[in-house]
């Protein structure tokens, strides 16, 4: 915890940490307000996990919703997170849809920001759920209208692992698309400041009030006051092993989808050094991941082709599960795992961030090739009878285009991503190919308790004065469920604008 009473370096009425697209709208609310604020973010760019994503932003009720003709309603929403979460959490659902239209109204009175609706269906069949989706997206975002500032964002995931920037001339997209977007609108106020490669590792406290922060640079330490409020939203612990560990989360830190050198949990260790409490800590937003010739995981999703055993060489899911429910199916199983396809697919069976190349993969030894299934089992240590057992099995269902075990192919997310086909295409032409698959995700969701106006709570449930967090630094409100594409960012962003309001409110 920093002491109090020792100058500050710099005094700002906002600071926020963390660089995603909970921070990043958090700062556009406090600067575009007329608050000198301070973004810090560790890495030397912006973006975090964010920047990998599709960007997809589930806030219901809009009026970007409204232009598409969906038929899309805060009701609606209302009775399909009911129906999920239930009524533990419902103040801060309620907080939730009630703030979604405002946020969308104020973002899009900026001319930076851009949205547009795309197809992606909520992920459970459940009362109020959109079968194509609530979800919208940013537009794409011409490099040459950031200019220099090009460089403040992360590049997407695969340029960023090889060390390499963005691809030159062509424009930011998806997740880069966003939070180009936002520190464009950012910049234009005139109030805001990025600081990167800038680590928090203290908040100071002063008469029961968290009144600044401590951070780390290269030229060492720095003290920043916070006259309205510190807002971390500055990711979960993913990337820490240890805290992992500590906490029981299933799957591991290097498979993670989170950044390098990022997310390693010190927002949440600063928080609950002065008493704030936390929640949900066993909790990630899960999903299949491929490994990569570097060791790293490919997020993967919509399987089109292909099925996925585990060590005894069974089925144990239907692949085309949402990626959040098909990772707590591998959580819940025995591995390794491996996706077993053949050359009637081409290549691998589904979408991965990043891209990946059957050739590269082969060539690397992360898939076996081989002639038949016998010669794949040996490859592998899969045992050879009930992998060919599996295989004749799945190859039936897939004559008969039903898949009698695990449904596969009969909701319309599985549809959405095979054409309104059932994906049940039969694996008999060699060559063989098997993938490792191991449990990912795209960040842990457990963290500081809040209030639905993001206020960090003790553990008495008060909240601590001048203390707010949203995204993975907070806990969840939808608990261990994941209703919807886009649900993280969408929450995240919702949050900080409603921790920022409050802290308008509170002058004090």
């Amino acid at each position: 915890m920093g002491n109090a009473g020792e100058s500050w370096d710099d005094e700002y009425d906002v600071v926020v940490a963390g660089s995603g697209a909970g921070a990043m709208a958090g700062a556009l609310t406090a600067a575009s307000g007329g608050l000198r604020t301070a973004v810090l973010e560790k890495t030397g760019v912006l973006g975090g996990t964010s920047a990998y994503s599709g960007s997809a932003i589930w806030l219901p009720g809009t009026r970007v919703q409204e232009r598409a003709g969906i038929g899309d309603s805060a009701e609606s929403a209302r009775t399909y997170l009911r129906a999920l979460i239930g009524d533990g959490t419902a103040a801060h659902r309620e907080a939730f849809l009630e703030t979604a239209p405002e946020l969308v109204e104020f973002l899009e009175q900026d001319p930076a920001i851009e949205f547009e609706f795309q197809p992606f269906p909520d992920y459970y069949d459940a009362p109020g759920r959109m079968d194509m989706g609530r979800s919208f997206v940013p537009l794409p975002l011409p490099a040459e209208r950031l200019g220099e500032r090009a460089g403040l964002v992360r590049p997407p995931v695969d340029r960023d692992r090889a060390g390499r920037g963005h691809a030159a001339s062509k424009p930011l997209v998806q997740g880069r698309a966003l939070i180009g977007r936002l520190l464009l609108a950012i910049s234009a106020t005139g109030n805001g400041e990025v600081r990167t490669g800038t680590a928090l590792t203290d908040l100071v406290v002063e008469d029961g009030r968290v009144t600044g922060v401590v951070a780390t640079t290269a030229d060492g330490p720095v003290r920043l006051r916070a006259r309205r409020g510190v807002l971390l939203a500055a990711g979960g612990f993913e990337s820490s092993a240890e805290l992992r560990g500590e906490r029981a989360v299933p799957g591991g830190a290097g498979w993670t989808m989170a950044p390098d050198g990022a997310n390693t949990g010190d927002a949440i260790t600063a928080a609950t050094a002065i008493g704030a409490a936390t929640g949900l800590l066993d909790q990630a937003w899960f999903c299949p991941g491929v490994l990569t010739p570097d060791g790293l995981p490919a997020f993967t999703l919509g399987f089109r082709g292909g099925l996925i055993v585990d060590g005894a060489g069974r089925r144990f899911a239907n692949e085309s599960l949402p990626y959040d429910q098909m990772g707590r199916r591998l959580a819940a199983a025995e591995g390794p795992f491996h996706l077993v396809f053949d050359a009637r697919s081409k290549g691998l069976p589904a979408i991965s961030v990043p891209p990946v190349a059957l050739e590269e993969q082969v060539a690397s030894g992360r898939w076996i090739e081989a002639g038949s299934l016998a010669e794949l089992a040996a490859k592998t240590g899969l045992p050879a009878d009930a992998l060919a057992a599996t295989v004749e099995r799945f190859n039936g269902l897939a004559a008969k285009g039903v898949d009698e075990d695990f449904h596969r192919g009969e909701d319309p997310y599985d549809l959405f991503f095979t054409g309104g086909k059932p994906g049940l295409a039969p694996v008999d032409e060699p060559p063989y190919y098997a993938a490792e698959i191991v449990l990912s995700d795209l960040g842990t969701k457990g963290g500081l308790r809040t209030d639905p106006d993001a206020r960090v709570l003790d553990g008495s449930d008060r909240p601590i004065p001048g203390l707010y967090a949203a995204g993975n630094t907070s806990a969840s409100f939808t608990g261990p469920v994941y209703p919807g594409p886009g649900i993280p960012i969408g929450s995240a962003m919702a949050f900080a604008y409603r921790a920022v309001q409050d802290m308008r409110r509170n002058r004090t």
